[in-house]
């Protein structure tokens, strides 16, 4: 049933309840669900039965990972799981200075893996991942897109400066963009049915460039690509990190079918917009409520999307800023508990 309620709801048909997904990285609510106290396979699985998962957000770069192929920036990672178990320090930048940036080409850095190499890689992967988790849809996907790619070829700092550079800019952009047309290309070769375009291409609070240069040079990309997959007969998830309340019109119109957000994005203006043409991931569930906050504060996050989420053809609720390991159990108990009992439509 959780499948079909899954994809009914990305398709904006009717579902007895609203779809549901998280993004957790949070192990000890995990035992607490299920009594199992390693991560495996099977708690993965019970959790995501338990807490009624209809979709897995998911996107896969390849067999051949740039950081073995060329120069990538690590800026490092903030705690999240467990006893800080992917805390990692910053390294030294590969780049000298901004001639090399600017320089840059992602194509000649990682070349292009065999095109039926990449193919059957992600036919493979995503047939596990139907036999593993067969009551969830699982997308395709690809995380490096253009301004993540660039984040994780050149980090933020020479991004950003590169960035006043339009024009050499761009031709760095067009290498990435010519990279992730390789893998979509892959992708749509596969049996996936929906594929998640992950690109991180604004702040919390909004646009980091000027927004004509978005709409010169980043949506025309999006377009082309997502052209190769719905050619394909693929359906698209777009999701980014911070607000891009400004350019949603925009992503739409380039052809995303479907908007995955935070709660840095005000939810009633999405709905307002296309909760009747697209499928919305979000809520106005934070995050920090659940850590910080007390459960009349949790409940009152979840009074205030029910109705906004049950005037929606398609909606897949979610804690938009995922859930880590610094969330007191017990209010993760509840909220998951609040919500299951009133998310009937």
């Amino acid at each position: 049933m959780s499948y079909q309620i899954g994809i009914d709801a990305l398709n904006l048909r009717p579902t007895p309840r609203l779809a549901h997904t998280e993004y957790c990285d949070h192990d000890p609510l995990k035992r607490a669900v299920t009594g199992i106290d390693k991560p495996a396979l099977e708690r993965e699985q019970l959790f995501m039965e338990r807490w009624e998962y209809d979709f897995i957000w998911s996107t896969d770069d390849g067999c051949e990972p740039w950081e073995t192929r060329g120069r990538t920036t690590d800026m490092g990672h903030a705690e999240f799981m467990e006893g800080g178990v992917d805390y990692r320090e910053p390294k030294v930048s590969p780049f000298r200075n901004l001639d090399e940036v600017l320089a840059f080409d992602a194509v000649a850095e990682y070349g292009f893996t065999d095109m039926a190499k990449l193919v059957a890689y992600y036919e493979g992967n995503y047939q596990y991942a139907r036999r593993v988790f067969p009551e969830q849809v699982f997308t395709g996907g690809y995380y490096r897109t253009l301004i993540s790619g660039g984040i994780a070829a050149l980090g933020w700092d020479w991004l950003l400066e590169a960035a006043a550079y339009p024009e050499p800019f761009t031709r760095v952009i067009d290498s990435i963009y010519r990279q992730t047309m390789h893998h979509v290309q892959a992708w749509a070769q596969t049996s996936c049915e929906w594929f998640m375009t992950h690109d991180d291409m604004v702040w919390t609070q909004g646009a980091f460039m000027r927004p004509d240069y978005y709409r010169t040079e980043i949506f025309p990309r999006y377009q082309a690509l997502w052209k190769v997959l719905h050619d394909a007969g693929k359906k698209v998830v777009f999701t980014s990190d911070g607000d891009y309340t400004e350019f949603a019109d925009d992503i739409v119109a380039a052809g995303a079918d479907a908007l995955c957000f935070e709660p840095m994005m005000p939810l009633e203006p999405m709905v307002e917009r296309y909760g009747q043409t697209h499928a919305l991931l979000a809520s106005m569930v934070d995050a920090r409520t659940l850590t910080f906050g007390t459960h009349q504060q949790i409940q009152a996050e979840i009074d205030a999307t029910l109705p906004l989420a049950k005037r929606c053809k398609g909606f897949i609720w979610a804690v938009g800023n995922h859930l880590p390991a610094n969330i007191p159990v017990d209010n993760a108990l509840f909220y998951m508990d609040y919500l299951r009992r009133h998310w009937q439509r």
